[in-house]
């Protein structure tokens, strides 16, 4: 090694010398050649499982042959129409590829070394790695009974920069009542703002929403954050969005490069808001076979924490391990309880009734395997 490369990790800013870059687990191919088995099923990262939104493939196809061009104009057409959906002004938007960019802008809008930041716990875990990377003081307050401890937060805020919230919250999938979120953002310390990850917040039903858009316009401290990820499909497309105060725009905008998301994901974002009643359609198919799966769930004794999300925190309890390696054996990877501090959990995402039912017979013979018999 050359003398002078024995000392560049000393270069490299203090607050990010012991963080550890996030890590997304072994790969497909990985766990197929591990566990012998082919064609492993994935609900294990939340990613739709019913298929594009009709449009979507042929708005992706059309905008190809823009690929020579930057993409201003699209960035405004995008922000219009999402201003459109949502009922923000169009200068409350800020695109961006993913959620995940938007809570490193933040971090990097708002903190600085030492300031202090309030997470719950458990919660997504990129919150918490861009606070300790930019220095910050995190405080994770436990949750209750599945449930964000909101009085515990709000005690905690005094004197914090940032509260993250998370609603519905992953991995639990539970969500907040709007009466509870208007006392909490009524009862914010001055100073400290909220930033609420509205990820899953397309699986409630619009009306049964907190009205988080009207707060942000009315100068309230909420940021918000919504992705293209979950309900609409494109993940692989990495596109989401801010909406925040209009004077706040631009230090977002300031903390990315410019045109940060490509032009076939914002067309493919835009064929996706184009028409509501096929949204809601899309809602209420994932509803439908979320809940479908946890009466499955229940039929078989494993109880499920009532989740607004595209996913069920089930406890089958025991070693969550097992059952983890029990489902990758037939096929089906899923998220173990116990890398969000829930031993004996699973978090399961949801597909298609077909695919849950297959899920949920595995689920079975992983059980009775356990118990020592390979059937009733």
């Amino acid at each position: 090694m050359h003398p002078d490369q024995t000392g560049l990790r000393e270069l490299v800013r203090p607050s990010l010398r012991t963080v550890a870059a996030y890590d997304p687990g072994p790969s497909l191919t990985e766990l197929e050649v591990r566990y012998g088995v082919k064609d492993i099923v994935k609900l294990n990262w939340n990613e739709d499982l019913f298929g594009l939104l009709p449009g979507v493939r042929e708005a992706v196809i059309e905008e190809i042959r823009r690929a020579p061009l930057y993409p201003e104009q699209a960035y405004s057409d995008f922000r219009d129409l999402v201003a459109a959906r949502t009922g923000a002004d169009p200068a409350m938007v800020a695109p961006a590829h993913g959620i995940q960019a938007l809570v490193f802008a933040v971090v990097a809008a708002f903190l600085n070394p030492g300031d202090r930041v309030v997470l719950p716990k458990p919660t997504y875990g990129l919150y918490r790695q861009a606070c300790e990377a930019a220095g910050a003081e995190v405080l994770r307050v436990p949750s209750r009974e599945y449930r964000l401890d909101l009085e515990a937060m709000l005690s905690a805020a005094q004197g914090a920069k940032l509260v993250f919230v998370c609603d519905p919250n992953n991995p639990t999938g539970d969500a907040l009542a709007p009466e509870e979120w208007a006392a909490f953002l009524e009862r914010l310390p001055h100073g400290c703002l909220v930033i609420v990850d509205e990820a899953y917040a397309d699986y409630i039903a619009p009306k049964q929403r907190p009205s988080r858009v009207a707060e942000v316009a009315d100068g309230r401290p909420v940021v918000v954050l919504r992705t293209f990820s979950k309900l609409f499909g494109i993940a692989g497309l990495r596109l989401g969005f801010a909406i925040a105060n209009p004077d706040l725009i631009p230090c977002l905008d300031a903390v990315q490069e410019p045109f940060n998301v490509n032009r076939l994901a914002l067309a493919a974002g835009m064929a996706c808001l184009r028409d509501p009643a096929m949204i809601e359609a899309r809602r209420r198919q994932v509803v439908a076979a979320r809940d479908g799966f946890a009466a499955k769930l229940a039929a078989l004794a494993i109880p499920t924490w009532p989740s607004q999300a595209n996913f069920v925190l089930a406890n089958p309890g025991g070693d969550d391990g097992r059952w983890y390696e029990g489902l990758v054996r037939r096929g089906f990877l899923v998220r173990r309880g116990s890398e969000f501090g829930l031993e004996g959990h699973l978090r399961i995402t949801v597909g298609p009734e077909k695919l849950m039912t297959a899920v949920a017979s595995a689920i079975a013979a992983v059980a009775a395997e356990q118990r020592g018999y390979d059937g009733p």
